[in-house]
Order: C-alpha cells, then structure tokens, then sequence
C-alpha cells in the first residue's frame, strides 16, 4: 500500500462559539488566495458550515463523520476528497473532546484528528480571559496524548496589551501562539433556528462575509507557520475512498462513470455518465429550500450508473426531462413554504411520479415537502401527513433498523443517521414505517407507501453499503 501526504490541519476549539467557523473559513480562503489548491472539510453531520467552505475554496465542502460512516472510513474519505490537493483544513465540531453523546470520544474532533494523524490548532475566545488562558491550553494540550495540539489561535483579542498578556501566559506552555484575531465589530453571518443561513439563500452577502473571514486571519495569523505545521502531518497509510468500489460498479472497462457537468432542458443542472441511453434519470431537489447535501451522494448515484440532474422546487414548474426517481434532501422548507406551495405544476408532477411506484427517498425537508401541508399551505400530498414548526429542537445521532423493503434498504438493515429539525409531522409515522429508531430512544419513524422513502432521518451513504445501487436499479426498473 502506497502512503499519501496531504498537509493538513484540524481546527478544534474548547467550545462550540470560540471561532471556529470563523478562522476555518478565513483560513481556506487566505491560502486558497495565496494560489494552494484547498481541500475543505467538516467534522460531524453538520450541512451548514461546509458550504461557506466551498465558498471560500471552490472545492466541495465535505464531512467526515466517524458515527455515521463509521472510523475505518474518516481517513479514505479525507483523501477522496484532498486528491490533488496542497492543503487540506478540517474544522472541528463543538468542543475538542465532544462527541456521541455518551459514546466517549466517538465522532469527536479529537477523534477525527487521531484517525487523520493531525495537528491540531486550537482556537480560543480570549475576550475575558489573560493568563487564564495557559491553564486552559495545557489542559486541552495535555488530556490525550494521542491528540497532538500543536498550535493556539487566539481569537477575539482587545489591544496590543491584551495579546502581549495572552503570549506572556502561553510563552512557557509549549504550545505555540500561531495566530492572535483582534475582536471587531459583527461580520453580517446572521443565524436562525438550525444554525447559521446557508450559503445559497444569502450568496452575495455570504461571499463579502468570507472575505472578511480571510482578511482577518491574514491580519492576525502566521500564515507560513501554519503551512509549515500542516506540512508536519505524516503520511496517511489508507487508500483513498472510491464511490465506484462502493457503489459495486465492476473495475475495468466501462466501470468507473467519469461525470461530466452540463445542462440540460429548462435550465436544470445535469451530471451525466458516459451511457446516456442506459442510465436513468435521478432528480435531486437543490436551490434555497433543499440545501443539505453530502458531495459524496451525486458521485455515488453517478458511480452507479444514474444520470443526476438537479431541480429547484422554488423555480422549477418540470422536473428535469426523463426522471424516473428523485431525491429530496434537508433544508429549510418552513422558510419557503408559501413559495414551495405556490408552485402547483411541481408539485403535481411530484406526487403523478409518486403515484407510478416510482422511487422517491425523502430527508427530513424532503419529508415535509411529500407531506399533505406545512404551516397551513399545501405541499405535495405525497403523504397523508401534516408538518409546522415546533418549538422544540430535535437533535443528534440515531441508531435505526429498515422496518420493510423500500427503495433505499432491504427489510432489517442497520443504519446510523442524524436528526436536526424544528419541526413535527402527524403522524410521526405511516401504516408501513420507515425505521424502527433503537437507540436512544425506541420508536418507528418515517413512511414507506409504493416507492417513497420519507423520514427526518438523515444518513451518509458513504456509511450505508449499497443505498445508492439500490435506488438507481428502482429507477432503472421503473424508467
């Protein structure tokens, strides 16, 4: 096996609200400027963050998820998506040593950075705090040996006095100061209920604001240390992930689908295998409404022989020509309820697809655009279902069972997934369930009627063998 360098980086915190976000992206961006080609990457389930990501490198932002897709597979990932790359930045989820909830260390960035042989640069919010912050660098520094805290960003720093105190604490802790951000005023990165706004619903102000990302980091940051400390990562000894491989395509002639981008009728967004004639017609719902995605699900379907076009059920009054499944992922729906609904030919021509047996799998957005209302207005009905916005926030990892055949899993499969809504739907579940929820809490969730797969349930395909090969041979048998 061969070994592989990628330079990179992990950006941890002690806390979720230090500046992660922040640094991170401003980091990507300042390097990405510089000229380095930037492999942009989140840790945990997170959809949000990895678009600004994107943003700031022009590369895909993706996650690495060691709960969902399991540890074994941190690493391949990580290099899949780093391939060709000069750099790769890894943001961190909430605190350093936070992960599944009472799985110890599990899916957490300390985690992640010992699966990816990382240095980690810790960034800490030194606004009220000064010598303080030495105890609290050693204590992250020294917790697991095994987790290399190699570097201290300190963010939110109030004058020239104040940064001098900060490095006179840290001068004999052994972790270096690579970086002292000055607290200023709000760069415009508004937030609501799951987060902050995504990306493609604030596009413009999203790109100024990650110029600003990368102006103070440049500011503040020794931008040539940092290289240095990434260059400092030891080779990886995995072999990069392969959607073919995973999606079961046979090696050799004609078996990996090299897509290529185009676009077809009406304005859709088309990616094509080499076997037009032969491979069916996908539909996955993106715009505004239907912005949570992993990279990794495109090039699975891909692999597997679809054709994936995308379609904005805002925009969109057709789903792309040909379709002969769809894919309906997570977004913020409830934010466009009245635009969702006010599109009558889109819906009809999801629920007249719906009612061929056609596969449909839905995710949490996705389930709520299939249900019969949301808020009040009309939606696909789909689903003999209605959703609105609750007050309560339903958060974290789940463990499920496939409780019958569906486009998605056989009868008895066991998945890892997440949920991340404020929303509820009744009935939770339909006369045939989706998912029997075993851990934390016991359950059946979601819908399963014909070939529609609905549930709040996200999961990474990149974690689930065969989820993708199986929906593409629906949509084959349906097309």
């Amino acid at each position: 096996m061969v070994s592989t360098h990628v330079p990179r980086l992990v950006i941890a915190a002690p806390a979720s609200g230090s500046g992660k976000t922040t640094v991170a992206t401003g980091l990507m961006r300042a390097f990405a400027d510089a000229g380095l080609a930037v492999s942009p990457h989140k840790v945990g389930p997170d959809y949000i963050d990895p678009g600004y990501h994107a943003l700031a490198t022009g590369r895909p932002g993706r996650n690495l998820d060691a709960y969902m897709c399991g540890p074994e597979r941190v690493a391949p990932l990580f290099l899949h998506g780093a391939a060709g790359c000069d750099l790769a930045v890894v943001e961190g989820v909430m605190g350093l040593y936070d992960g599944a909830s009472g799985q110890g260390e599990l899916a957490s960035t300390a985690h992640v950075a010992k699966l990816l042989r990382a240095p980690v640069v810790l960034v800490v919010d030194a606004s009220s705090q000064s010598r303080s912050v030495a105890a609290l660098v050693h204590g992250f520094a020294s917790w697991d040996p095994e987790v290399r805290v190699a570097g201290v960003i300190l963010n939110k720093v109030g004058s020239d006095r104040h940064e001098e105190l900060l490095r006179e604490a840290l001068g004999e802790s052994g972790v270096p100061v690579l970086g002292a951000v000055r607290r200023a005023g709000q760069v415009h990165t508004p937030s609501r209920h799951l987060g902050l706004v995504p990306v493609a619903e604030r596009r413009a102000d999203a790109v100024d604001a990650v110029a600003e990302f990368a102006t103070r980091v440049r500011q503040g940051c020794d931008l040539e240390g940092l290289m240095a400390l990434a260059r400092s990562a030891p080779p990886l000894p995995e072999e990069a992930w392969n959607p073919a491989l995973w999606a079961g395509v046979p090696q050799g002639d004609g078996g990996t689908s090299h897509a290529v981008q185009a676009m077809g009728e009406g304005g859709h967004n088309a990616t094509t295998d080499p076997h037009p004639n032969r491979a069916p017609v996908i539909a996955v719902a993106g715009g505004p409404a239907f912005t949570f995605a992993y990279a990794e699900h495109t090039e699975l379907l891909t692999a597997a022989g679809a054709q994936v076009a995308t379609f904005d059920p805002l925009r969109d009054e057709s789903l792309p020509p040909g379709t002969s499944a769809i894919v309906i992922g997570g977004g913020f729906p409830e934010m466009y309820a009245a635009e969702l609904s006010a599109n009558e030919p889109l819906r009809a021509a999801v629920a007249a697809l719906a009612s061929t047996g056609a596969p449909i799998a839905a995710e949490c957005a996705g389930l709520l655009y299939l249900a019969r209302s949301l808020d009040g207005k009309p939606m696909c009905g789909v689903l003999d279902a209605d959703a609105r916005m609750s007050e309560r926030l339903t958060l974290g990892y789940r463990e499920a069972v496939a409780l019958t055949d569906s486009p998605l899993a056989a009868a008895g499969t066991r998945v890892r997934g997440h949920e991340f809504h404020r929303t509820v739907i009744e009935p939770t579940a339909g006369a045939t369930p989706a998912w029997g929820i075993t851990h934390p809490r016991r359950q059946v969730e979601g819908f399963v009627q014909g070939g529609v797969h609905a549930s709040y349930l996200h999961t990474h395909w990149a974690g689930a063998p065969g989820t993708a090969s199986r929906l593409v041979a629906g949509a084959g048998s349906t097309g």
